[in-house]
């Protein structure tokens, strides 16, 4: 952890800006101009209110902020922001590229679980960064030395560390940290401040111990309440509850909207849409946040977002849905395929029939429904998974279900980029029935 974001990173940005031991750039041309940069911080600030706060702290001011860089800013800046903001920033292609090599092998060291290929594929991949660090930093001249610390020669230890003792996430400093930070509170005397210490260790000690021995007892010795979900639960929509606010949302009258639900319905249904069209209501309820139970994001509707100085942008989601790619050949067999969207979502809706279909008794539902604002998207860097977009496009309506988590956004010249950090708890998985 201090490896990587306290020190190569860290000394990266100081090279990049001229600040790094009153070195120059020798034979290349690397350092970025001071108004990039400042242009760069400015960024770097701005992103923090389209960036939900899910994510992590807002990104500081890379140019004017020198207080609140941690390792976790720093890793979320280095992997996320960096690479969007820095985009054509460098005098010349090949150290921005440089700099995305070392991304992609953090990004590889931090997975869950890697492969012995893929062990092989960092080793390989550190090696070719540090010869090129030399060949663009060092340059091969005794005088650069201060250019080549201990922390660069170690990156090509990580490879053989993680044979060693595991993924990387299994040994570094982090819960270290947060363990520390816990042991604050239980300092009780000014006095003697190691006394209280080394009885909170001892006595947490002992109640884990009794936890591991006595099943059951790890719920009658827990000092919190258990966390439960609130909000509203919808009868099949078992993986997220709605939040208020609520508010009624009129239909009767909007043919447009009426037709954009019609076609999610009837895709779903299997009916053509004149009879359903009867069956909708004219006003349903639509609320302001969906939850994704067990840990999962707060997305919210920007209908009724509520905007305050403080308040961080969670209204764009990531969302897939099965296409089918012979849709516009209408005589040949379909086949679905499963795409990713990504969207502004404008509203969350419950949406019950006004009776029944034909044929049946009872009426289907209710629906649980995302009214989402589709982003046109312009570009995509599949390496890194970002996605560009200059503009919205037309409203989309989808089943809940499909959405899987919230998204950020970073504006870099006039386009934004889209920035996705779901992990195991917020990216569903398409299993086919069969």
């Amino acid at each position: 952890m201090h490896q990587m974001w306290e020190n190569v990173v860290k000394n990266l940005m100081q090279i990049w800006t001229g600040q790094y031991k009153g070195m120059d750039t020798g034979d290349e041309d690397y350092e970025i101009c001071p108004k990039v940069w400042e242009a760069i911080g400015a960024a770097s600030a701005a992103s923090g209110d389209t960036i939900p706060g899910i994510f992590g702290p807002r990104p500081p001011n890379v140019a004017s902020d020198k207080l609140s860089w941690t390792a976790d800013t720093r890793s979320f800046w280095f992997q996320y922001v960096g690479p969007v903001l820095l985009a054509r920033r460098f005098t010349r292609r090949k150290y921005y590229d440089h700099f995305i090599l070392l991304v992609r092998l953090t990004r590889m060291c931090l997975q869950f679980e890697l492969t012995t290929a893929e062990i092989e594929e960092i080793r390989a991949g550190f090696i070719k960064w540090v010869t090129d660090y030399e060949d663009i930093y060092y340059q091969h001249d005794p005088q650069r030395l201060p250019m080549c610390p201990l922390t660069i020669h170690s990156l090509l230890h990580i490879a053989d560390s993680i044979e060693a003792i595991g993924p990387v996430w299994a040994s570094w400093a982090f819960p270290m940290e947060r363990y520390c930070g816990a042991l604050q509170p239980a300092i009780r005397s000014r006095r003697f401040p190691y006394a209280s210490l080394d009885r909170h260790v001892a006595d947490r000690a002992a109640l884990t111990h009794l936890k591991l021995i006595y099943p059951g007892l790890d719920i009658k010795l827990r000092f919190r309440p258990p966390n439960k979900e609130t909000g509203v639960s919808i009868p099949s929509y078992d993986s997220c509850v709605l939040l208020p606010p609520r508010r009624p949302l009129q239909l009767d009258g909007d043919r447009g909207l009426q037709d954009k639900i019609l076609s999610c319905l009837c895709t779903r249904l299997q009916i053509a849409p004149t009879p359903l069209r009867r069956l909708l209501p004219k006003t349903v309820e639509q609320y302001g946040k969906v939850r994704i139970i067990n840990d999962g994001d707060t997305m919210r509707a920007s209908a009724l977002a509520t905007n305050s100085e403080d308040s961080r942008d969670a209204t764009f989601v990531r969302y897939e849905l099965l296409v089918d790619q012979n849709a516009r050949y209408r005589h040949r067999e379909e086949i679905f395929e499963k795409e990713t969207f990504y969207g502004q979502l404008e509203h969350v809706i419950v949406l019950e029939l006004t009776g029944p279909l034909p044929g049946s008794f009872a009426a289907p539902g209710p629906f649980l429904l995302g009214i989402v604002r589709t982003c046109t998207i312009e570009e995509s860097n599949q390496e890194l998974d970002f996605h560009y977009y200059s503009r919205l496009g037309a409203l989309q309506v989808v089943d809940i279900t499909t959405v899987q988590c919230v998204v950020g956004r970073i504006l870099d010249r006039n386009r934004w980029a889209i920035i996705d950090r779901s992990g195991s708890l917020s990216r569903a998985l398409f299993v086919d029935e069969e």
